[in-house]
């Protein structure tokens, strides 16, 4: 059918108030290329004024790009990001420039004079909704995001052709409004509340208050003004946000105000929070008080942000068990739920993540799933995000969830982890395949805990939606390469090379039994002589799936080409990537150092000088790590720190936000309930704080033979560094480059 006639009906769950235009385009190119900003002409076709679909159901977008008469760019298409869409295509594959994460837009890297394309170049979706984050990803990558950093996300998520984007920052300010008015006072409403780096756990009812402090109200009324801004552009850029809605969790206090309320003690989280921390108050969707607080919530969200969605996330049990297995009762949780969005918004669409199917799979068996899915009667009002597909995906347990809509999801990442990592294969062929066995599969989605490295990965899939058959992963690499690194001048084979061969081993990865998703460095890991090596679990894996001697190879490859072209090391993309692969090969060799020092200990020629030899060693080599990571801001704990401290200007909250940073990526809970599970290799954090527990594991082993040793005692010196280091606001915050990256490695090609 031709492209004119198309329905332009993409989002189809948008009222009819609502209207789209190519301002949100034209500001984009304003913005990126402004210099270019009369080079495009963009065109909606179709009734621009009403994008709406009369069966109520979403639709593919479509683009094409060409050239005016008067030597514009044309980019045509049914849907503003369909335009987006075009738009990224024509930059991508004519001039070879894109927007990245960390380094921002390269875009001003096009030439002065924009080249027409040779064709007309076409493009459609196979999918209709191309979704993006995680409810986590809002702590563990944005939780202290500025303004400039959301414009450059919204940015890049448009020109990926997103159009389905979690927005979750602000809720807190819904809720502190709505339960003010229920009569709820604001000390029982902020004792509820979690600190600004653990806020999705809250949202997500797993826990409840803050450690370290009270969340200030400063916060609350910032992130919601943060949230106006987003909304107001996610809505210019023509996607559809998925909005919170409430979810029943309360605080403990709403038995005071409803007094007849149905309530129930949610789970203890993960086993091992203290009850202070969790176990949830969770407000029964069948009581008649949970319909009115979501209408009341609703329509608060509503004339905040406008009329700009009906398309809401709601999880209750992700990582909490239900209060009863029941199938009637699960069925009534969930339609009640489904009651309560519709009273709120007559065209609501219950979004949620399908996590808990996985994580808790031995409560929710086939049967149990489909009651709770069954209580939403309508297919089309529930959109179910497969949140691990690439590795464990749920669709196929629960026969494409029993009818309803769902959206192929790449996890990949827990905590963000940083390591190099890809399942290429699974992306594109599985997800193909899916699409063919599955009518109710309606997009593909991005659910990363963590926004934190591996760009092409997660480009492939958005990539693949707009492709009828897995991409050629080979000829991908070398585009993706060539847009990456365009504005170094010529581009030496070196770098091409080096690509393809972490596309071929790192990239790769087939093994599911031994690692799923992104791993990390041991070194990031609590010391100990026994159990950091060769962890399977999904999350916090420590095995590699290939030979590190070929990771190196790329390294040195890639290092070669700048000797071709010195060019190079003025380019940001090199930098950062050449940062990334050295961290990662340092990471490996780590393992090699640890090795040497468990043999030294172990062995029963050992002595005091062998072992601190070893030690001597091992803490070398990171120190080597944190010289290399230090030279890069992206690598840098300063730029997390001072993102922390930069939301507030009053000393002492700007301390308490800088503790649940630290925490964060740290102890992880009052009393390290997770430690180690948002680990990151950043300079500052390895020199600060992985350094010195390894030096104080070497100091034990010194002190201690091997019959004596005692986990439990080694553990409790750590304990008291770590609680010393996460209170901690006196290191000097810089996130200035340190050290030259080139002459760095010229010395760790030595070393390696």
């Amino acid at each position: 059918m031709m492209l004119s006639i198309l329905l332009v009906a993409t989002f189809s769950v948008l009222s009819s108030a609502l209207s789209y235009s190519t301002k949100g385009i034209e500001d984009l190119v304003k913005r990126r290329l402004p210099e270019h900003a009369d080079a495009f002409e963009f065109r909606l076709l179709g009734n621009s004024t009403d994008l709406i679909s009369s069966k109520n159901q979403p639709m593919n977008d479509e683009y094409s790009i060409s050239s005016t008469a008067d030597g514009k760019i044309l980019v045509q298409g049914n849907s503003p990001i369909a335009l987006s869409s075009g738009l990224h295509r024509y930059l991508t594959d004519v001039v070879h420039v894109d927007v990245f994460w960390f380094i921002g837009s390269q875009l001003h890297h096009a030439p002065n004079l924009l080249p027409r394309p040779a064709t007309v170049i076409t493009g459609s979706s196979i999918v209709p909704w191309r979704y993006h984050f995680n409810t986590v990803t809002f702590s563990y990558t944005a939780a202290f995001w500025s303004w400039e950093d959301w414009e450059l996300e919204l940015d890049w998520m448009a020109l990926r052709g997103v159009n389905l984007p979690l927005a979750w920052v602000g809720y807190e300010k819904i809720l502190l409004d709505m339960y003010r008015e229920l009569g709820l006072t604001d000390e029982e409403i902020f004792d509820f509340f979690s600190g600004p780096a653990f806020q999705s756990w809250n949202r997500f009812g797993n826990i409840q208050g803050s450690w370290g402090g009270d969340l200030p109200l400063e916060w609350v009324n910032s992130q919601f003004e943060l949230q106006k801004n987003i909304t107001k552009r996610i809505f210019a850029l023509g996607m559809t946000p998925a909005l919170p809605a409430f979810t029943g969790f309360v605080p403990r206090a709403i038995t005071r105000v409803l007094p007849n309320a149905t309530v129930a003690n949610g789970s203890q989280w993960g086993y091992i929070f203290p009850k202070e921390y969790t176990e949830v108050t969770f407000l029964e969707p069948f009581d008649p008080a949970f319909q009115q607080l979501q209408k009341n919530f609703v329509a608060k969200q509503t004339e905040a942000y406008g009329d700009i969605t009906h398309i809401y996330t709601l999880d209750q049990f992700n990582e909490n068990l239900p209060g009863s297995g029941e199938l009637d009762y699960l069925r009534s949780v969930s339609t009640n739920v489904w009651k309560s969005l519709k009273g709120a918004d007559p065209n609501a669409i219950w979004l949620m993540q399908g996590w808990l199917f996985f994580a808790n799979s031995e409560f929710w068996n086939v049967e149990r799933i489909e009651a709770y899915l069954g209580g939403v009667e309508n297919e089309n009002d529930m959109l179910i995000l497969d949140l691990f597909s690439e590795s464990y995906p749920q669709w196929q347990r629960t026969n494409s969830y029993f009818g309803k809509n769902w959206i192929w999801c790449q996890l990949h990442d827990y905590g963000g982890s940083m390591g190099l990592y890809g399942q290429i294969e699974n992306i594109t062929i599985n997800s193909i395949d899916a699409l063919a066995d599955s009518s109710s599969l309606v997009g593909f989605g991005l659910t990363m805990e963590g926004q934190e490295g591996n760009e092409i990965i997660y480009d492939l899939l958005l990539d693949q939606a707009w492709s009828a058959s897995p991409i050629e992963t080979k000829s991908y690499f070398h585009n993706w390469v060539t847009k990456r690194y365009s504005g170094a001048g010529f581009i030496p084979e070196q770098l091409y090379s080096a690509w393809e061969i972490m596309r071929f081993a790192v990239y790769n990865n087939t093994n599911l039994t031994s690692a799923t998703a992104v791993t990390r460095s041991i070194a990031q890991l609590s010391p100990n002589i026994t159990g950091l090596l060769g962890r399977t679990y999904q999350y916090g894996g420590t095995t590699t799936n290939y030979d590190p001697v070929v990771l190196v190879s790329a390294w040195t490859t890639a290092f070669d080409a700048a000797r071709i072209n010195p060019s190079l090391w003025d380019h940001l993309a090199y930098l950062h990537d050449m940062t990334d692969i050295t961290r990662q090969v340092l990471e490996n060799s780590f393992i090699d150092y640890y090795n040497t020092l468990i043999s030294t200990y172990t062995s029963p020629a050992r002595s005091n000088t062998t072992i601190s030899s070893a030690g001597q060693n091992l803490t070398s080599h990171l120190q080597l790590l944190d010289r290399v990571l230090l030279t890069n801001p992206a690598f840098s704990l300063s730029t997390w720190l001072n993102a922390a401290r930069a939301q507030s200007s009053n000393v002492s909250v700007s301390d308490f936000y800088e503790f649940q940073a630290r925490n964060q990526i740290t102890l992880w809970g009052p009393n390290a309930e997770i430690s180690d599970y948002a680990s990151k290799s950043w300079g500052g954090l390895v020199g600060g704080y992985y350094i010195p527990r390894w030096e104080i594991f070497v100091q034990y082993l010194l002190e201690t033979e091997l019959e004596a040793y005692n986990t439990t005692e080694l553990n409790a010196r750590l304990r008291a560094f770590e609680k010393e280091w996460e209170s901690s606001t006196t290191e000097v915050r810089s996130s200035k480059i340190v050290g030259s990256l080139k002459d760095i490695l010229e010395e760790t090609l030595v070393a390696i």
